[in-house]
Parts: structure tokens; C-alpha cells; sequence
């Protein structure tokens, strides 16, 4: 998916100019002459970044950082063609992550642009669920190597066994019927007067429960089916 920057600033050279320089590295860029435009087009449009100039008419950029800052994270790197040390402190305290002094090269900048996305990705990455493991409270199904677990102490379950818990367990806080239950673990027709479910049910809370006859994983629910 490709990059999206805004770049806020009121001299339309610099603005194209920057354009050119992250074009060319692959991003797309849009552009606002002054942040009143660029608060609008952020009501609008998801960013990646923002390139956003200190010195503009109707709202400067320490105001429109502080503006952005209220409800978005993205990084943002401010422009100024002030050098002075107030006006970085400034800057950064409104919430800017980098800051670069007018002229600049641009080179330069589209190595901070390029520093502060890894950043910002490494420290906004979603964490990776592995949902092959699967827990409620101490037991733990692995449905990759077909292992249970209770009270971190492994249990043996045939393969039948462990294809009801699993299925029990994806499904955590369903009501599943018995008739729902053998047709996904046998693969055929469910016949009224088979108790073959309520077997191999009894056959796991032996292993997997502390007191099978006060089950605290797999509960009945009578007339309807088994949950977890």
C-alpha cells in the first residue's frame, strides 16, 4: 500500500518541490497552502505523514500541530525558515516528531520522512496473535500440534476428543447442539438417538476437569447443547 503525506506550506514551490522528491521515492503526496486547508483535507483522508510549515497566514503550524495532535498520532516533521532554538523547542513541545530549518536539503528531509515512518511503524505495529493457541483460564488447546494442557500439565485426548474440545473452545461462549457437534467433528448425519457425543463429552471432562461432575470448561446446557 502506497504512502500517503500531506504537505502543509504556503509557498507553492516548496510544496512542489517536496512533491517531486517523495514522488519519486514512491509515496503519494497532497498538498495544502495553509493549515486551515490541511485540518479539512485530514477530515477527509487518512495520512501517513505530515510536512508541515511553521510560518503561515490565518493559523501558523505550532497551532495546527497542537490542533492534530488532539486526535491523530501520525508523525509530523515542521519547516521553518527561522533557525532559532525557541522555535524547535516550540515546535516539538506542540507535539512535531522532527524539525527542519529553511533552506534545507532535500535530500535530507526525505531521509527524516523515511526515519520517522519505520519509526512509527515499528512502534504502532499490531501485535501478532497466534490463534493456534487457544486459552480459557488454565486449559490450553495448541490447534497446530494438537495438544491440551491443564494447569500447565498436558493431557492426552483421542483425536476425536480433541476435535469436540477444539471445536467447543473456537467457539467459546456458544451454545453448540449435539447435533452441530457430531455433524462437524464425524462429518455425517446426526441421528436423534445417538449418544455418541455425550460419550466422548464425558470422556474429556474426566481428563480436563478437577471435578467431572461439577464441570467448570465444558458446561450443559440441557435441552439445547454443550458451551465453553
Amino acid at each position: 500500500m502506497m504512502l500517503k503525506i500531506l504537505i502543509v506550506d504556503d509557498d507553492k514551490e516548496i510544496r512542489n518541490l517536496i512533491a517531486v522528491y517523495l514522488e519519486n521515492e514512491g509515496m503519494e503526496t497532497e498538498k495544502a497552502e495553509d493549515a486551515m486547508e490541511a485540518l479539512k483535507m485530514l477530515e477527509k483522508s487518512a495520512f501517513d505523514l505530515i510536512i508541515l510549515d511553521i510560518m503561515m497566514p490565518k493559523m501558523d503550524g505550532i497551532q495546527a500541530c497542537m490542533k492534530i495532535r488532539e486526535e491523530r498520532s501520525m508523525p509530523i516533521i515542521m519547516l521553518s525558515a527561522k533557525s532559532e532554538d525557541m522555535d524547535k523547542i516550540q515546535g516539538l513541545a506542540a507535539g512535531a516528531d522532527d524539525y527542519l530549518s529553511k533552506p534545507f536539503n532535500p535530500l535530507e528531509l526525505i531521509a527524516r520522512v523515511k526515519s520517522q515512518l519505520r519509526r512509527y511503524k515499528k512502534y504502532n505495529a499490531e501485535p501478532v496473535v497466534d490463534k493456534s493457541i487457544l486459552e480459557i483460564g488454565e486449559l490450553t488447546v495448541n490447534t497446530n500440534t494438537r495438544q491440551v494442557w491443564v494447569q500447565k500439565k498436558e493431557v492426552r485426548l483421542t483425536p476425536k476428543e480433541f476435535d469436540i474440545l477444539e471445536l467447543l473452545a473456537r467457539n467459546k461462549g456458544i451454545v453448540l447442539s449435539v447435533a452441530k457437534i457430531y455433524e462437524a467433528v464425524w462429518k455425517e448425519d446426526f441421528f436423534k438417538s445417538d449418544n455418541t457425543v455425550m460419550v466422548h463429552i464425558t470422556k474429556i471432562r474426566d481428563k480436563i476437569e478437577v471435578e467431572p461432575k461439577r464441570p467448570i470448561y465444558i458446561k450443559t446446557i440441557w435441552g439445547v447443547g454443550y458451551k465453553i
